[in-house]
């Protein structure tokens, strides 16, 4: 599916990983939503970084984790840009918490992570099928982890999260089917701002993959278009981590 005028939701697009992806998919051609809920400065700056490439974009805030503010970005959308056809579940959230430190987790850490990694991308899903299927089909792509795959992550409920995003990657695929395909990126050690002040950690990581290097948020934006350039594909968890989890 060519890229050229479609309209893409990025949650979390203001940073990391969704910054990268907003830029590449606007270096595409799609006009580009870049969803906040924080980081407003961020966004605006994406989007203005976005319109000097010559491309269209908004910022719009939205909380994942509630619904309603999900429904209202995406009728604000509808209103901006006439359709829907694509999104990108990016945005998440992390508490780092040392894995047998279960005294640690919290209800209220189990409630923020849920909330935001997993009822947010099906909040987003939910809201935006309806009009992605009125305008002929499309995709979305969730951003998984490795994570999910392994236990391992910055905290149990983290990897607890992400291994729930690529069971709903299935099921949505299952649900949404024929009209718009669902997969899943798992991205291994990405250095984003996440990961502030573990700098040297991550650092020392690389060296022990296979490939000898950390992936970059713009190697998952990458693959990211093109999954959902991919049209005869549904339903996948595809990693990207240079060889981590080999």
């Amino acid at each position: 599916m060519d890229l050229s005028n479609k309209t893409v939701i990025v949650t979390g697009g203001g940073t990391g990983i969704g910054r990268a992806a907003s830029l590449l998919l606007a270096e595409r051609g799609a006009n580009v939503v870049v969803n906040y809920s924080r980081s407003q400065a961020d966004a605006e700056e994406t989007v203005q970084q976005i319109e000097s490439m010559g491309g269209k974009a908004i910022a719009l805030r939205a909380d994942v984790a509630k619904d309603e503010e999900v429904r209202a970005m995406t009728e604000a959308v509808v209103r901006h840009f006439g359709a829907i056809d694509m999104l990108v579940n990016n945005a998440s959230i992390t508490k780092h918490i040392s894995l047998e430190n279960l005294d640690a987790v919290t209800d209220d850490v189990w409630d923020d992570l849920l909330g935001v990694n997993v009822k947010g991308m099906f909040h987003c899903a939910r809201a935006a099928a309806p009009y992605i299927r009125r305008n002929g089909g499309g995709a979305i792509v969730n951003i998984g982890s490795i994570a999910g795959q392994n236990g391992l992550g910055s905290s149990l409920p983290y990897a607890v999260s992400k291994s729930a995003v690529h069971g709903l990657t299935k099921s949505l695929a299952r649900a949404l089917a024929p009209d718009i395909r669902v997969n899943c990126v798992a991205p291994g050690a990405v250095l984003t701002r996440w990961w502030a002040g573990l700098e040297e950690q991550m650092l020392r990581l690389a060296p022990k993959l296979l490939l000898k290097q950390l992936s970059t948020p713009e190697d998952v934006a990458s693959l990211i278009c093109a999954v959902l350039e991919q049209e005869a594909m549904t339903g996948q968890i595809i990693t990207v981590d240079s060889g981590q989890t080999l």
